[in-house]
């Protein structure tokens, strides 16, 4: 069965047990735009829109919208952790590369 972008949206907020209000506070939006989303009365929300509630829910956009429904919790995790990376500067970047290097050779003993 596919599962809306409104019974998605609505599914993730009862399950963290938020408001509209809360939702809506923690995107910028109005909570009467949320409760349009979830009643599937507002169609074509903005790729931003989609972006934000994507990383509040901490979910993968393309999981958020039904692209990908089949995806696991840790990939979600992995993408979630993608966008947050390329929101970085390059230097911070290169940083954290570093530290994934150093973590796969404490791992695998070299």
């Amino acid at each position: 069965m596919d599962m809306s972008l409104a019974m998605r949206l609505q599914n993730l907020r009862t399950a963290k047990q938020q408001s509209l209000q809360t939702v809506a506070d923690a995107i910028g939006a109005s909570k009467a735009h949320i409760w349009e989303l979830e009643k599937g009365t507002a169609t074509n929300p903005s790729i931003e829109l989609v972006r934000k509630l994507a990383n509040h829910f901490e979910v993968s956009i393309a999981s958020l919208v039904g692209e990908k429904p089949d995806e696991d919790s840790d990939d979600e995790h992995l993408l979630v952790m993608y966008r947050d990376l390329k929101s970085l500067d390059p230097q911070d970047r290169l940083v954290l590369g570093d530290i994934i290097k150093g973590m796969q050779k404490r791992r695998s003993g070299g």
